[in-house]
Formats: structure tokens, C-alpha cells, sequence
């Protein structure tokens, strides 16, 4: 049992901070610090919170996907303030003509990247909440995500916001709290609670129990070698195996998508088929976490015609059109919500690109949520070299919602010493 120590690639980024980040780096003194089990290409963060099988756990609840748009997407891009005469003053090159938006209203108009997700926003499943952000700037992605994930300013505890939500659930099992990608603990799963990391559901087994492994020798060793053990990495073993057994149901489901859908080839058309996948299988999830890199567009962010921000923003709006069509009717349980670190600056740079702001857009989909328009308040732009948007929704209050609509848990609890203002997305 090992852990794969290949550094997670930065992809095409050029901020010299976010293309030196490494989760390994990030995590490695938590992991080696934790009791950790290791197992095929996934990882057990274990607690004394684990209560055993997930089979007791009842299916068919609600579940959150929060997908990290990593390296600070440009939300004026994604979400044009066409109505502000600044935006096409500041970003001369780069702006995103009014008549080539979608779903425009008075002041706000989706990137026509979007087109594949235009049915979701018609049918009001799908919806924009502007200006949002943290309570203070915060320029280093590093830094940033931390705090983002974290969810607690000021606090020195190393407890992610989805970490504590899953506290204030009755149940407690290692699968309740899902990570879909490099197969680390992102620092909003990270806490008491116990949850599980994959690459891609087909990781989730124990080594060397194969087809060579005839008469299930592999697994009876191993829980002969450790089911009585007193050792630190005891526990961390135990529920190893408890999770290969919990998973059989999502190994069963089907690897193709069902309902006609069709995913990217991308990295991440291909975890939300994993995600899907392990939505599908009803083992209890309840939150589970996706990554979307290389939005830190110094460079090139480019135009409609050339340049990152259509490739990612197409990207992004086929594979959430693709998960949602394979979940069909199971996704009336499922809330998305897409957030950054931070947003970009308004004023374009001279490489077609834009710098580190502050204020952003985020995006929430699926169950509950009243969609098909925009939500924030905003201030009107400043065109000078480090303007930014301004923050006038806390993300946490976006995030409130979905915690006490879909969940009913404590605010309170899951964003400690925060008083939420209504936004009215859910």
C-alpha cells in the first residue's frame, strides 16, 4: 500500500506561485500526521468519529458537489456586466460583445461557452450570483484557497467547511464525504469527520485482491494482520477494507453514462463520470468535491475566437451538461456549486491576459435552486490598474443556503461566528 507521490501538474498556468503549487506539498505534513490508509489509487483519512458500514446509512439523500475552479477564473468573463460602460473601457480587446451574450438581462449576460448549459438556466435549474467573494483580499492563490476551504477566518484549526458540515450529520462514515481527483484530502474535507479520496471509482480496492487472488486470500490476511492491531495505522487499515466492501454498489453501476450523455475527453468531463457514477451507486455520499485547473489566465485569457477562457468555459459548461444529463432523475437530489479562489482585475493586462483581483462569480445548479437569473449586488466598475470587483456577498452566505435548504444543518456550526445574509439562490 502506497501513496503515488507524483505532484499534481499545474496544466498551463503562468503565475509562478499557482504553477509551483503542489496538494502534495500542501497536505503531505497533514497526511503523514493523520491516521491514513492507502489502498489501490484511493486514501481513507480516518477519525475517531468513523462508525462503521455505510450499508446502515440510508440512501437516496441529498448530496452537495463543489467543484473548485482552481487558479481564479476571470467572473467577468463568465458572467459580463454588459450594462457597466467600464467593463468594454477597461478590457478593450478582450470584452465580450453584448450581442454575442446569452441569457442577457439589463445589466448581466452568460459567455456564449455557456450554449450547452442555456436548457439548464431556461428551465431555472441553473443560476449566477455576482460580486462574491471573500471578506478581505486575498491575491495569493495559496493563501486564498485555504481560507476559501477553510471557511473560518481567524481560526488556526485545520477543519474544512465540509468537513464540519458532515459533523452535523446523524451518521458518520468514511464515504460520506467524497474527493474526486488526485486522490489527497482537499483542505475543505479536512477534519474530525473521516472521508475518502479516488482518483476514479476503480481505484477503490485493495491491492493484489485481483482476479489472480482466487479464494479471497488477500483480504482475510489483511484483516487477520490488523483486526485486532493496537498499531497507529490500525484504524486507518480497518476502514480501509470497511470502504472496498461499502463501495461494491458504485463498482456495480454501469461505467457508461446513462441518458445519452456525452462527456469531454477532459480531465474534468472525466471526474464528473466518475462523480456521477458514485452518485448513481447510492452508497451514502453526501458531499463530494471535483477540480476544474488552469484558469490563472495572465496570458492568453485571449478572446471569442482564440484563447483559454472559451476552451475553459466550454469546457466547463459541456461536462456540467454532461453530468447532469446521466444523473436524469437522480439529479433532483443533487445541488452543484462552483466557486473560485479569487477574480480577476478589470482592467485587461498587455499579454490578452488579466491579474489577480478580488470580487468573482459563482455558479449553483441543480436541486433547489431558483434559477434563470442573476443574484448579487453590484457596484459599478473603476478602470484603473488595481481596480477590482468588489466583494458585496460573502461566499459563505451562498454557501449558508445550500447548507440549511438542502441539508438543515446549523449555519452556525459549519461557519463558526458568521452571521449569513440572504441571498435567495435557493
Amino acid at each position: 500500500m502506497s501513496i503515488d507521490p507524483t505532484p499534481v501538474a499545474p496544466g498551463a498556468a503562468c503565475c509562478g506561485e499557482y504553477a509551483s503549487m503542489s496538494r502534495r506539498g500542501v497536505l503531505r505534513g497533514a497526511l503523514l500526521g493523520s491516521a491514513v490508509a492507502a489502498f489501490g489509487g484511493a486514501v481513507v483519512r480516518t477519525a475517531p468519529a468513523y462508525a462503521g458500514s455505510a450499508a446502515a446509512a440510508a440512501g437516496g439523500g441529498n448530496v452537495l458537489v463543489v467543484l473548485s475552479l482552481r487558479g481564479a477564473c476571470d467572473g467577468l468573463s463568465m458572467v459580463v456586466p454588459h450594462a457597466d460602460p467600464v467593463y468594454y473601457r477597461a478590457r478593450p480587446r478582450i470584452a465580450v460583445a453584448a450581442d454575442q451574450l446569452l441569457a442577457r438581462d439589463a445589466m448581466f449576460g452568460l459567455h456564449p461557452s455557456f450554449r450547452p448549459l442555456l436548457p439548464m438556466w431556461t428551465a431555472g435549474r441553473l443560476a449566477a450570483v455576482h460580486a462574491t467573494g471573500l471578506p478581505a483580499p486575498n491575491r495569493s492563490h495559496f493563501s486564498a484557497m485555504e481560507e476559501v476551504e477553510d471557511a473560518s477566518p481567524g481560526s488556526s484549526a485545520r477543519e474544512g467547511w465540509l468537513n464540519r458540515l458532515l459533523g452535523t450529520t446523524p451518521s458518520s462514515h468514511a464515504l460520506e464525504g467524497v474527493a474526486v481527483g488526485d486522490g489527497r484530502v482537499p483542505t475543505s474535507l479536512w477534519g474530525a469527520q473521516a472521508v475518502t479520496t479516488m482518483r476514479d471509482p476503480g481505484s477503490v480496492t485493495l491491492a493484489g485482491a485481483d482476479q489472480w487472488d482466487k479464494h479471497g486470500g488477500r483480504p482475510r490476511s489483511v484483516s487477520t494482520l490488523w483486526g485486532a492491531s493496537q498499531a497507529p495505522l490500525a484504524d486507518g487499515v480497518r476502514t480501509a477494507l470497511q470502504v472496498v466492501d461499502d463501495f461494491a454498489p458504485v463498482r456495480a453501476t454501469s461505467t457508461a453514462p446513462a441518458n445519452g450523455a456525452v462527456y469531454p475527453t477532459s480531465e474534468l468531463g472525466k471526474a464528473l463520470a466518475h462523480v456521477s457514477r458514485v452518485i448513481r451507486g447510492d452508497i451514502g455520499s453526501q458531499v463530494i468535491t471535483v477540480d476544474q485547473g488552469e484558469w490563472d489566465t495572465h496570458t492568453d485569457q485571449g478572446t471569442l475566437t482564440w484563447g483559454a477562457m472559451r476552451g475553459n468555459i466550454g469546457d466547463l459548461a459541456s461536462s456540467l451538461a454532461a453530468f447532469f444529463t446521466d444523473l436524469g432523475t437522480t439529479g433532483d437530489r443533487v445541488t452543484l456549486v462552483a466557486l473560485s479562489e479569487f477574480g480577476r482585475r478589470v482592467r485587461e493586462n498587455a499579454n490578452y491576459g488579466t491579474d489577480h483581483g478580488y470580487g468573482n462569480v459563482m455558479l449553483v445548479a441543480g436541486a433547489g435552486v431558483k434559477g434563470g437569473r442573476y443574484y448579487g449586488t453590484w457596484t459599478p466598475l473603476v478602470d484603473t490598474p488595481d481596480s477590482d470587483v468588489l466583494v458585496t456577498t460573502d461566499y459563505r452566505s451562498v454557501l449558508a443556503e445550500v447548507v440549511r435548504k438542502r441539508f438543515g444543518a446549523s449555519t452556525a456550526a459549519v461557519f463558526p461566528g458568521f452571521s449569513p445574509a440572504t441571498v435567495g439562490v435557493l
